[in-house]
């Protein structure tokens, strides 16, 4: 896309962005969504068009959560990033990203007592060690790298929608009586640990964050949600880290569904010092608004991009949108629902 010389006639979402070192052409991004269509924890091959088919140049994506070791994985047919063998099977998606002028992180996942043993049987979950706490932190800091091995331009550390270190930050949930539990510092004292480790081994300027203090998602409520985001954004600070990437106060009760829920993240926003993206449930018009009136720098879509593999040029054209199918979202199946969603006929 090409921006006309008068800017403010721009629509919010379309105007060039500098992220850091990342020069973005737009500020629509790709937002992280697990397909469950990676075979034994490896990327598979049709990944390629899948994120190639969503890439623009200068254009953002975060890749689908990619757990950090054997004992992080929570539901079947996901992609993990803690052997050489998925380092290279990342390769070749990450080089079609570049290829086509992206920037593309990889999400690091830990799911902790979340998972879906509808599919897969897992153990009964128990708080974790002291020490394995410290092997957790470690196995963020491999995986981190090894993102960076399969040629990642940086990490999305996932710390929300109630999988492991959601799990620490609420308090409804979180119910250690060490140094990892009870007071708001003792809470966020692992994810800060994690946050801290990643920094070091890849770049304080290669790593987000992603935070949902307002979900409920498997029950990972906290009491003072507005508290617990500012605390934590406060303290990401220290790190200097590149973006935190938040669920807007709006969401959620589902992965796919959103509902309108009390609370405002302007305090969060205008703490943090880095980059701000949200995410949930967004439309045309709400992320222009949003990002115009500066409640963020980038807004994160998922369903319709899924739906719309050329969704910054449809934004651009205010052209129509197709219609995205939720039973195709977590299906096996690598073409239907996947990559056979079809582009505006202007575009070939």
């Amino acid at each position: 896309m090409t921006a006309p010389e008068n800017m403010d006639l721009i629509p919010g979402l379309l105007v060039p962005y500098k992220m850091a070192s990342f020069s973005l052409s737009h500020r629509i991004v790709l937002a992280p969504m697990s397909r469950l269509r990676s075979h034994n924890f490896l990327a598979q091959p049709h990944a390629i068009l899948y994120y190639s088919q969503r890439t623009t140049p200068g254009g953002f994506l975060i890749g689908e959560a990619s757990g950090i070791s054997p004992t992080a994985q929570g539901y079947p047919n996901t992609p993990g990033i803690w052997t050489k063998e998925q380092v290279e099977a990342w390769k070749p998606i990450v080089d079609a990203v570049h290829k086509k002028g992206g920037i593309f992180f990889c999400q690091l996942w830990h799911t902790g007592r979340s998972s879906d043993n509808s599919e897969a049987s897992f153990p009964a979950p128990r708080r974790l060690t002291t020490h394995e706490i410290t092997q957790v932190v470690n196995d963020f800091r491999n995986a981190a790298r090894n993102a960076v091995e399969a040629g990642f331009d940086g990490v999305e550390i996932h710390g929300a929608n109630g999988y492991l270190i959601d799990q620490f930050l609420k308090d409804r949930v979180n119910d250690r009586k060490d140094e990892y539990g009870g007071s708001l510092e003792n809470r966020c004292r692992f994810p800060l640990r994690v946050v801290e480790a990643v920094a070091h081994e890849i770049g304080a300027n290669r790593v987000g964050i992603k935070l949902s203090p307002f979900a409920d998602s498997d029950v990972s409520v906290d009491s003072n949600p507005e508290a617990l985001g500012l605390y934590m954004v406060t303290s990401l600070n220290r790190y200097g880290i590149l973006y935190c990437h938040m669920m807007v106060p709006r969401t959620m009760s589902t992965l796919f569904e959103s509902k309108e829920t009390e609370g405002s993240l302007s305090p969060i926003r205008n703490a943090f010092e880095g980059t701000f993206i949200v995410a949930g449930g967004y439309n045309r018009d709400d992320g222009n608004e949003v990002v115009t009136s500066g409640g963020a720098d980038l807004v994160a879509f998922g369903r319709l991009f899924l739906a719309n593999p050329d969704l910054p040029r449809r934004f651009e054209l205010n052209a129509e949108l197709n219609m995205y199918d939720e039973n195709t979202f977590c299906t096996p199946d690598p073409v239907v629902g996947y990559t056979d969603y079809p582009f505006l006929e202007t575009d070939n």
